[in-house]
């Protein structure tokens, strides 16, 4: 770690904005305190806009901040609509809050890289600052730990123990002799629903804060901005995409837990 005033390599400036601030002993009990905050940040803007915005709607005519959010609220329910086929009061809500949760914390990457870490830095002495926290390993997977845990939730409630047990054991081959094969297939593809949910969005948003970090390094801080701009605009795509298609999966992941075949 250089100390304020000190110039960085590009080496150096790479590896010290890919690093975030923490707390514990560098092991499994390490807590990433930057991804923390910002993820609790955003879902409380998130929170508190819709809050807002819901007590204070009116018949007449909307503000636009109203007609953004009943853009939203409509898109997202149009979308379960359309994909989920059971009945469930609690999916539209946890895809609004997915969707809209996972747009806010991915549009942080088109704040300047230096924009926040370097007043963190010189003027309150925290020496590390990622401020994407869907670039964080541990956040997409503990949501998609948290859709994974409805899936079961709920093949359990639909089906029964015994149901899921039998989709389990019993699928694709309806045979004795086949369940050990069947079982083994069923749990690497149950499995694999939420490591692919999480690792899909980090990558993303991983590979997207590399990308805004190799430009900054290799331009001077006043150019940054300017250099950065053709790839915010490319990105802003990328970040809308992963938020929709995180917010799908859900919703299929969960249909499908919804499904009783038996």
């Amino acid at each position: 770690m250089s100390a304020p005033g000190e110039a960085l390599t590009p080496s150096s400036y790479i590896t010290h904005h890919l690093t975030n601030l923490t707390v514990g002993d560098g092991g499994f009990w390490t807590v990433h305190i930057d991804s923390l905050f910002f993820s609790v940040m955003t879902g409380l803007a998130f929170l508190w806009v819709f809050h807002s915005v819901a007590k204070k709607a009116t018949s007449g005519v909307p503000g636009k901040l109203q007609c953004f959010v009943e853009i939203m609220v409509e898109f997202v329910d149009n979308s379960v609509k359309e994909t989920f086929h059971g009945r469930n009061k609690l999916i539209a809500p946890l895809a609004l809050t997915i969707f809209c949760w996972i747009m806010l914390m991915n549009i942080m990457d088109l704040i300047p890289i230096d924009f926040l870490p370097y007043p963190a830095q010189h003027w309150f002495g925290i020496p590390y600052l990622k401020v994407v926290a869907t670039a964080d390993v541990n956040i997409p997977m503990a949501m998609s730990l948290g859709v994974f845990a409805l899936m079961i939730y709920y093949s359990i409630k639909v089906k029964g123990l015994g149901g899921f047990a039998k989709e389990l054991a019993l699928h694709p081959f309806n045979h004795p002799i086949m369940i050990p094969f069947n079982l083994l297939l069923e749990v690497v593809s149950l499995l694999a629903k939420p490591i692919s949910l999480g690792m899909r969005l980090f990558g993303n948003m991983f590979a997207g804060e590399v990308v805004f970090i190799l430009i900054a390094a290799l331009m001077p801080w006043w150019a940054q901005w300017l250099g950065s701009v053709p790839w915010a605009i490319f990105h802003i795509l990328i970040i809308t995409i992963q938020a929709f298609v995180f917010m799908m999966l859900t919703i299929v992941y969960l249909s499908q837990a919804h499904e009783d075949n038996h």
